[in-house]
């Protein structure tokens, strides 16, 4: 058989140090936490445990269904740990403090609210939503029902795919259809695409159609609130769901990841905003592309707007004067027992899912300036929470991104979500494809391919190892 092994290009170097590393932070030991420490010490920011274990698994999800698709020995050990770890205490406990709830996202609050433990059965879809992605993901995988079974998620509370997905939806219902609470009183766009794309694999798997209904009555929902703010073109950040209003953002954040997972199944949205979303945040200028903190970036849209300066490179250059004096007005109005929040919102690997050909700038510039370091055979970038040098270049590097997110980018290909949204494997393929077997990462081996074959090629499996 004459095999053009070109359609079955090889991960590189740096592609095959991201999976190490994975694999060096999935299999510590229980409550070892190594490199993962956040930001905020409660796990209620966005570089927290869980969405660091499932991106991790997002991404080893995309990277197995294509580009790897007969490394299922490799693949199936590396994810599993990773549920394991979701249901560790140290992943959900903060809930019972956080459903306390407050007054930032319920001004109505005269007093807090009676705690509950369970993380799962309201308002938590953060987590919820992505434990049900990352089990559902699994299942289709691997074909395996490990997680089907009644109580196999149990830390205290016992769930399975099935009554974790029925939590999640009628959350949605309570929620008319805007989707689910992510911490009381607050629906984020950002955090309800997991649970809707594990919705997907599920029917897939199972011969259901739930999706369909729930995202007619999702985006009929959100036709009435406006997810898109006139005003900037970034997606709102959530709803205040007592009040009924919804709340903008100036960062670039929560639209970038919400619109990298919508993307599967609304890419004509997702497509058509991106170049106002993008606007200041991300600037190509004479072939180099630029990643901005949002101090920049906002300042940049203010002088586009203005129309002042015509020239982008112009922009770009009064952009940081201009943050600079607004940084400096701001802080010198807060109170010294209360200065300005210096937690930096996780921006890298999200154009991998749009195939941008200004992902590779912003991977550069972490290769260059952030630090990158090779420990056991993997490639991370260390923490760093300097938001950016004097010159309001940026400098910051959070465990989310450090650890996982630009290792997202380089592993993911072009639509890999949506990919695995339109083409989820049945139980009958995953049962009858070949694949090879008796390999794995503990061996110390990486595996820098393994693809199978397809039309002539079929029942060919291709394998490489360094």
């Amino acid at each position: 058989m004459n095999i053009d092994l070109s359609k079955y290009p090889k991960l590189t170097r740096e592609q095959a140090g991201h999976i190490r590393h994975f694999h060096n932070l999935a299999t510590q030991p229980d409550g070892q936490w190594y490199h993962m420490g956040s930001q905020e010490p409660m796990q209620e920011f966005l570089d927290a445990y869980r969405y660091q274990l499932a991106q991790m698994a997002y991404v080893i999800a995309t990277c197995h269904f294509n580009r790897q698709n007969a490394l299922r020995s490799v693949y199936k050990p590396l994810f599993r740990p990773l549920i394991h770890k979701m249901l560790r205490r140290e992943v959900w406990g903060y809930w019972f403090n956080t459903s306390l709830g407050g007054i930032q996202c319920d001004p109505s609050l005269t007093e807090l609210k009676k705690p509950w433990a369970d993380p799962i059965v309201r308002e938590n879809v953060t987590y919820s939503g992505h434990l049900l992605l990352i089990c559902s993901l699994y299942g289709m995988l691997f074909d395996d029902d490990e997680f089907e079974e009644e109580g196999s998620l149990v830390e205290a509370f016992e769930y399975c795919t099935g009554t974790l997905q029925e939590a999640i939806l009628r959350e949605m219902e309570r929620e008319d259809w805007v989707g689910a609470c992510c911490e009381p009183n607050a629906v984020f766009v950002v955090c309800n695409q997991s649970p809707l794309i594990a919705i997907r694999l599920n029917d897939v798997r199972n011969g259901t159609n739930t999706i369909d209904d729930v995202l007619l009555r999702y985006q009929a929902a959100w036709d009435k609130k406006g997810m898109i703010d006139p005003a900037t073109g970034l997606f709102k950040d959530m709803l205040v769901s007592k009040q009924g209003c919804t709340v903008s953002t100036s960062d670039p954040a929560s639209t970038a990841w919400g619109a990298a997972f919508m993307n599967s199944w609304n890419s004509t949205l997702v497509r058509s905003c991106y170049e106002r979303q993008a606007l200041g945040y991300l600037t190509t200028i004479d072939n180099k592309t630029e990643l901005h903190p949002p101090l920049v970036g906002n300042a940049y849209r203010v002088l586009v707007k203005e129309g002042k300066n015509t020239s982008p490179a112009n922009v770009l250059n009064e952009a940081p004067k201009r943050a600079t004096t607004e940084y400096a007005h701001k802080a010198s109005k807060q109170s010294p027992k209360r200065p300005l929040s210096m937690l930096t919102k996780p921006i890298f690997g999200c154009l991998s899912e749009l195939g941008r050909p200004e992902c590779q700038g912003p991977l550069d510039y972490a290769d260059e300036n952030l630090n990158p370091t090779w420990e056991k055979g993997g490639l991370f970038y260390p923490r760093n929470d300097t938001p950016f040098d004097e010159a309001l270049k940026w400098t910051h590097m959070d465990p989310f991104e450090g650890n996982v997110t630009i290792g997202y980018a380089r592993l993911n290909v072009e639509d890999g979500m949506k990919k695995i949204w339109e083409d989820a494997w049945t139980r009958d393929q995953v049962r009858g494809r070949p694949w090879v077997d008796s390999i794995n990462l503990r061996d110390g081996v990486d595996f820098f391919e393994g693809a199978l074959g397809s039309g002539a090629e079929r029942d060919a499996c291709y394998g490489d190892v360094g």
